[in-house]
């Protein structure tokens, strides 16, 4: 058994919508998806990453109450949250492969800080930062 961290979750509005962008644009894989009634366990991962999961799930009860989630989405839908990174070989490389599958950028690559980043949010306002690797 291994330690750690295993799941880290995102808030989306619509999950099927979630699962098509991160598994069609981005290029994750589906790890589990598993239903309790309205309640669904949706996770991705990268697939050079099998230790580290992806959750993409709704706010919803019974985690919170109806006006929390309708918070929560009103505060992802504005990017309030903190942008999440994801580290590449190479940059320019993966903006070119996710801009051709439709992921919209709201930054090209730049360089700086001696690498070279971009940035990308997902449809419901979730930050991304593609990072490459030093």
């Amino acid at each position: 058994m291994k330690n750690g961290v295993q799941v880290v979750g995102l808030y989306v509005h619509d999950q099927d919508e979630a699962l098509q962008f991160y598994f069609d644009k981005v290029g994750f894989r589906v790890h589990t998806d598993a239903r309790n009634g309205d309640y669904r366990w949706l996770t991705v991962q990268h697939p050079d990453q099998p230790d580290f999961q992806l959750g993409l799930f709704r706010p919803q009860p019974p985690i919170v109450d109806e006006a929390t989630a309708q918070g929560l989405e009103e505060a992802v839908a504005k990017g309030a949250m903190p942008p999440l990174v994801l580290v590449v070989e190479d940059c320019q490389a993966a903006y070119d492969g996710m801009s051709s599958r439709g992921v919209e950028f709201v930054q090209e690559p730049v360089t700086r800080y001696g690498s070279v980043d971009a940035s990308f949010r997902d449809p419901f306002g979730n930050g991304w930062k593609l990072v490459q690797a030093r």
